[in-house]
């Protein structure tokens, strides 16, 4: 009875062992999972942080872009206005596209300065990851009688305008 003892007891120190083995794995495991699912946590935070990042650089890009672009256009008005004002001597109604050069231009810078706040807040809105709660892009409300009288001018200075003789046999051409 004696071998049949220690057999019995050497098979529920081995039982016991096994058991605290597989323990010491499942909690092993455990671990591991936790650890597995906060790396894939850090790692999905960092890919969205680099998404962001990325949009926000691309909103900076369309920002500095337009702003260059504004800046060559008011160039571009001023050399019209120099030339336009030079031309008066010759030409009075020139004054008039000066007029209506300022007012184009005046209304350009506006509309430019409101994208841009625009753009500033939708960099913010990117960076600050809440992107889902941009606000809604402004809607222009119906044109304020200043600028739709501006326009109106200038749609009435255009149509009343003479054709050059090269336009005139542009629209020979195209006829």
């Amino acid at each position: 009875m004696f071998g049949k003892r220690e057999l019995a007891d050497s098979i529920n120190r081995d039982l016991a062992h096994a058991r605290n083995k597989r323990d010491a794995l499942a909690a092993s495991v455990t671990t591991l999972t936790a650890k597995i699912a906060e790396l894939e946590a850090r790692l999905s935070a960092e890919t969205e942080r680099r998404d962001r990042e990325r949009a926000a650089s691309e909103i900076v890009g369309f920002k500095k872009r337009v702003r260059d672009r504004s800046s060559a256009f008011a160039a571009d008005v001023a050399g019209l206005r120099n030339t336009t004002e030079a031309a008066e001597t010759l030409v009075p109604e020139a004054s008039e596209l000066n007029e209506l050069l300022d007012v184009i231009a005046t209304e350009v810078a506006k509309a430019i300065d409101g994208l841009l706040c625009e753009l500033d807040l939708r960099i913010e809105a990117v960076r600050a990851g809440n992107a889902a709660q941009l606000p809604q892009p402004l809607t222009r409300s119906a044109e304020s009688p200043q600028i739709s009288g501006r326009v109106q001018r200038l749609r009435k200075w255009l149509s009343h305008r003479k054709p050059t003789k090269e336009e005139s046999a542009e629209d020979r051409a195209a006829a």
